[in-house]
């Protein structure tokens, strides 16, 4: 590790100062950290994690059955070959991050139980001051960054987005969120309800149909999903031919974003063929007496919120055999041995897991101020969906809604390493979007246009988002197969970044 500066403050304390920090050591981060020692090994820096360990969202959700959804290959990095089935379960995937962290020597880098409490910045000093505190000591400690890389996640750890339902207190059994799940849950034997249809409720109830007495799935409207094959026969003939693992992940990779691409397209221009070829599977396998209609034929269009991949049609065997059930209705109220519907039916329960969704933060619900003035991003404009006007040496991963979010990981540390590079040619060390004259008063659309993609988690809180402008480089644009030609070529000079 490159030596760190060590400030006093003004209590005489020693203050660590980095020329990069960032923020949280899950799969961001730990991408971030990789392109910034390979392509600025001049930049000393650390990473404050405030979990004990590191893996984000893959530290945070242990539930039963915990896996991705979507494919390893483009979720992976493009520097880290993926060589497992696509989809992967949690542990596949921490021990994936691991061996990162242990190759690319990440650890001495890394500081656990750091919880970040406030950032700083301070135009006089040109760097942000952030507190602190330790988890296991309540120590609290001060550090100074030139810049801050904000690789905390998009959603709040702490807990889950949990709707409030009558009589949830007269409940006799247990009331689970999938996200604080206790070790002691004992559901062998037992009924289950499973409120929720994302991916969440499509990993639990397959991971589980098999212990339980019976286990429910109770949406209030259905969800798309992909049924695929948990393998891949072009990186199985590539492996029969024995081709290196290196050149397999990238044309697997290449040829994923292919076909991804195409799927995309092919839902804007024809959603109603794509609607329809995504029921097909779900159709053939559960034959022409079950109504897919009603269960799985989503009101919204396809991709207007996230599609999960289901390997093998893994949650459809489980309806198919009678092990799982789907219920397509809404809760009038909780009872004490279960949940009474709208349409008058009762769903009688043991347990019942609540899976939906969860809340967004704003850049880890820290305290930002610039020159002792509060900071509210919602008050700010995105530059590319990763800077924010007015706020100086600062930038977000904020990942692909339609794409694995690595992809993203990777694409903004080239830039952000390639900024680094340019401001250090000019001999600067601060850098702010700001609109120029042509752009000011242009037309402010939400962080993410709803009509575009629209799950609730985001619509609960595009109030508390940084807006986007309609033109670039104020776009958020959330398209992989755009700005992976865009942003290596951004121009760092078109007098929306002012540099000092």
């Amino acid at each position: 590790m490159t030596d760190t500066e060590v400030r006093p403050d003004r209590a005489d304390r020693a203050v660590e100062h980095f020329d990069v920090l960032i923020v949280g050591a899950g799969i961001s981060g730990i991408g971030s950290a990789h392109h910034l020692r390979e392509q600025c090994p001049d930049k000393n820096f650390v990473i404050l994690e405030s979990k004990p360990s590191f893996g984000g969202t893959w530290e945070t959700h242990r539930y039963p059955g915990t896996r991705s959804d979507s494919d390893l290959y483009t979720y992976g990095y493009r520097f880290k070959p993926w060589t497992g089935a696509p989809i992967a379960s949690r542990d596949e995937i921490v021990k994936y991050l691991a061996e990162v962290i242990e190759n690319e020597g990440l650890g001495e880098y890394i500081r656990y139980r750091h919880t970040i409490t406030s950032a700083q910045w301070s135009s006089e000093d040109k760097y942000w001051t952030l507190t602190a505190v330790r988890s296991d000591t309540g120590e609290q400690l001060k550090f100074t960054a030139t810049f801050l890389w904000m690789c905390q996640g998009y959603y709040r750890h702490s807990e889950g987005h949990t709707p409030t339902w009558e009589g949830m207190d007269h409940f006799a059994g247990r009331i689970v969120h999938p996200q604080t799940w206790p070790d002691d849950l004992d559901y062998v034997g037992k009924r289950v309800v499973v409120i929720g249809s994302g991916a969440t409720a499509a990993t639990l109830i397959p991971a589980m149909a098999a212990d339980c007495a019976h286990i429910t799935m109770l949406q209030r409207s259905p969800t798309f999903f992909f049924i695929r094959s948990n393998s891949n026969e072009v990186a199985d003939m590539l492996r029969e031919l024995e081709i290196p693992e290196e050149w397999i992940h990238e044309i697997v990779r290449q040829k994923i974003l292919l076909d991804f691409g195409q799927i995309t397209q092919l839902a804007l221009d024809y959603p109603e063929l794509a609607r329809e070829e995504l029921l097909k599977p779900i159709r053939e396998i559960l034959g022409e007496d079950f109504d897919v209609d009603r269960h799985f034929n989503p009101r919204y269009r396809p991709w207007q919120q996230r599609i999960a991949v289901i390997p093998d049609g893994d949650l459809f065997a489980g309806i198919k055999n009678g092990k799982a059930s789907v219920v397509t209705d809404e809760i009038d109220s909780f009872t004490e041995n279960g949940i009474l519907l709208k349409s008058g039916a009762t769903l009688e329960a043991d347990i019942i897991i609540t899976a939906t969704g969860f809340d967004m933060n704003v850049l880890g619900d820290i305290d930002f101020s610039i020159d002792g003035v509060p900071l509210d991003f919602a008050n700010t404009i995105t530059y590319r969906g990763m800077m924010f006007t007015g706020v100086p040496n600062l930038l977000e991963i904020f990942g692909y809604f339609r794409a694995s979010w690595t992809l993203r990981v990777d694409l903004i540390g080239d830039f952000l390493c390639r900024l680094l590079k340019h401001m250090q040619e000019l001999g600067v060390s601060v850098v702010v979007p700001v609109l120029r004259d042509e752009d000011v008063g242009m037309e402010l659309r939400p962080w993410v246009d709803p009509e575009d993609f629209n799950p609730g988690y985001l619509t609960r809180s595009l109030q508390l988002l940084p807006r986007q402008g309609d033109r670039q480089p104020w776009r958020h644009a959330q398209n992989y197969w755009v700005e992976k030609e865009d942003l290596p070529t951004a121009d760092l000079d078109d007098g929306t970044l002012r540099y000092d």
